[in-house]
């Protein structure tokens, strides 16, 4: 797809993180650190999940993700315990016109999919994800059939109810580059919101500020964003400690050390730099790192967090002094 004339869109990853931003941003008030991490999972690859209550912003960061991107799709998923693996992959259908099967695709055909209340679900259909998120297509019947490019899953669950839920296991976890939570608006920004959304849904006024292929043309440039062998010394350090910690049976995994590097590529593009400093892994690792983490019981006996841990050893291990060189 060409590039239109409606929507030049910007030159650089900086300029094009700070149209996105900007616009997503119009209907998040008071919420640019959560619409910065998802903006970081979008040029990073990843996926999203979101882990908060309801009515705080979760569909409409979705929808104002999709709406910002020119051509850009969206699709909603109502997780649900009825809801079958076919219904988010899709299905084969006889045609009786053409006396053949036809594929009709299922929800998860979009550029970006909210799986909403993911963990109500059954496991049998929350894995129906799985291969999508992983390989970026759906195999049917012996067919595969690619989605839409760029692919973003943002998922959601609610973290207060509990009952007729069924908890993402470490598999399906990992596969979430990140996880955050939204919150509560403060004072101000909830005043903005009753003053601009009064009579009408801002999401469906937003207009597209850059093309589908400069996304994809940006997040091939995150790939490029250099990486020093200090920096790498600090992500397996990182890694090796969540390993070895006593209050944790599951570390990082090597998905989720590779998935902290390309979000600190992501970031440090987003900023204006080709390479990565260890800020960038510190920033962001409380959104990548504790949803990959297993406290032991006694650990969880004794109120300690994933996060907390995680803070712990950021501020044990020695960071790096350079970082832009070879």
């Amino acid at each position: 797809m060409a590039q239109t004339a409606t929507t030049p869109g910007p030159n650089t990853v900086q300029e094009l993180f700070a149209a996105l931003s900007s616009n997503v941003g119009k209907v998040l008030e008071g919420k640019d650190d959560a619409v910065r991490q998802a903006l970081v999972c979008l040029l990073a690859g990843g996926h999203l999940l979101i882990e908060d209550v309801p009515g705080v912003g979760k569909t409409s960061l979705a929808k104002a993700l999709a709406r910002s991107v020119e051509g850009g799709t969206w699709r909603r998923i109502q997780f649900t315990p009825d809801l079958l693996p076919s219904d988010v992959t899709g299905v084969a259908v006889w045609d009786q016109g053409r006396s053949e099967f036809r594929f009709r695709p299922g929800g998860v055909f979009a550029n970006v999919v909210l799986a909403d209340e993911i963990n109500r679900a059954s496991p049998k259909t929350q894995s129906a994800l799985l291969e999508a998120m992983e390989e970026h297509h759906v195999s049917v019947d012996g067919v595969t059939h690619p989605l839409p490019r760029p692919f973003m899953v943002i998922a959601t669950q609610n973290p207060i109810e509990l009952q007729g839920t069924f908890p993402l296991p470490e598999a399906q976890l990992d596969r979430f580059l990140m996880r955050i939570t939204l919150g509560y608006p403060d004072r101000a920004a909830e005043h903005a919101i009753l003053e601009s959304h009064g009579g009408h849904d801002l999401v469906d006024s937003l207009e597209a500020v850059a093309h589908a292929d400069r996304v994809l043309d940006a997040s091939s440039q995150v790939e490029r964003v250099h990486v020093a062998p200090s920096v790498r010394e600090y992500l397996v350090d990182l890694a090796a400690a969540t390993r070895s910690h006593p209050d944790l049976v599951l570390g990082l995994s090597p998905r989720g050390t590779l998935g902290l590097q390309q979000a600190a590529r992501a970031l440090a593009a987003a900023t204006g730099r080709d390479y990565v400093i260890p800020d960038d892994v510190k920033q962001l690792a409380p959104a990548v790192v504790p949803h990959r983490l297993v406290l032991t019981a006694e650990a969880r006996l004794s109120g300690i967090t994933a996060l907390g841990v995680l803070h712990d050893l950021l501020d044990g291990l020695p960071v790096p002094l350079a970082a832009g060189g070879a």
